[in-house]
């Protein structure tokens, strides 16, 4: 691993539990459901994307903080609320029973519910912290929105009820894909680099370039997922294989084969790669991608 990404990963782990609100002891239990997942591990891909797009526009690791664990928060219910019965009722998660598994239905749903309202939380409390600077106030809260949007009705939840119900959707195959993926997976993973860049007070010019380097991660992110859906091994994944065929879901390997899917999975990445050239911290960046695309290799 890069010592730079350990380190971020580290700082991360560190702090989750320290911005998650504590629950009256009437009800223990969701504070245990939702601490069960935070806790489970994981790349924790976004948040490193949000502080490493941070530091790239200027800014610190504390700056970041706050906003790189509620996108953690808002990735976790995410998985809880897919892994459920209800969706893809899968029953291991970073090689762990999933949520509902070891608390229930019910639970599981709440902890995903609260921890969704605990990133807004986090996010609101960190922007009133700095309410007597008004140019502080400002890029946290674009921040806030750009995480805020990319989780809602026009990004990450739109993508989990297109992938429901494909059927409702008028796109051809192809089109039906890019609508699903760039929103279910590639909306909050953009939004980590939009809203780092934003925290770190990076111009408009320089958002974009990040937005856009989020943007490409998003597509190799999900088109190798796909992939490894169909030749990873269940062990070295943490998770199940082939549940995505079980479920005649539509997705890369299905709709282009795996050797055209590994290509697109390269075109991004190196699309990824060019738009930080000669950015402060490239070098990590460009290891970002890199990293994902290995996984394939």
């Amino acid at each position: 691993m890069h010592p730079e990404y350990e380190e971020i990963k580290n700082l991360v782990e560190d702090n989750l539990l320290r911005f998650l609100p504590e629950t009256e002891s009437g009800s223990s239990i969701l504070y245990d459901a939702m601490k069960y997942s935070l806790e489970a591990g994981g790349k924790r891909l976004r948040p490193v994307l949000l502080i490493a797009s941070c530091r790239a526009a200027g800014g610190s690791y504390s700056d970041a903080l706050p906003y790189a664990c509620a996108i953690e928060f808002i990735h976790t219910y995410s998985l809880i609320h897919d892994d459920h019965p209800s969706m893809d009722n899968d029953d291991l998660r970073r090689g762990k029973p999933t949520n509902h598994k070891v608390f229930g239905d019910d639970m599981a749903i709440l902890a995903g519910d609260g921890l969704l309202n605990s990133a807004m939380d986090v996010m609101f409390s960190d922007i009133a912290r700095h309410a007597d600077d008004g140019s502080e106030t400002e890029k946290r809260i674009r921040a806030a929105r750009e995480i805020s949007a990319s989780a809602g009705v026009r990004g990450m939840i739109a993508g989990q009820a297109a992938d429901v119900r494909p059927e409702l959707i008028r796109l051809d195959d192809a089109g039906k894909l890019r609508y699903i993926h760039r929103n279910k997976t590639g909306a909050l993973i953009k939004a980590a680099a939009a809203a780092g860049a934003l925290v770190g007070g990076a111009d408009e010019d320089l958002l974009g370039r990040l937005s856009h380097y989020g943007e490409q991660i998003g597509i190799a992110f999900q088109i190798i997922d796909d992939i490894l859906d169909v030749t990873g091994d269940t062990k070295l994944l943490g998770k199940n294989t082939g549940v995505d065929a079980e479920l005649g879901k539509l997705t890369y390997p299905s709709l282009y084969g795996v050797e055209k899917s590994r290509a697109l999975a390269e075109k991004a990445t190196d699309e990824a790669c060019r738009a930080v050239e000669n950015i402060k911290d490239s070098e990590f960046l460009k290891f970002l991608a890199l990293d994902l695309s290995d996984r394939i290799s």
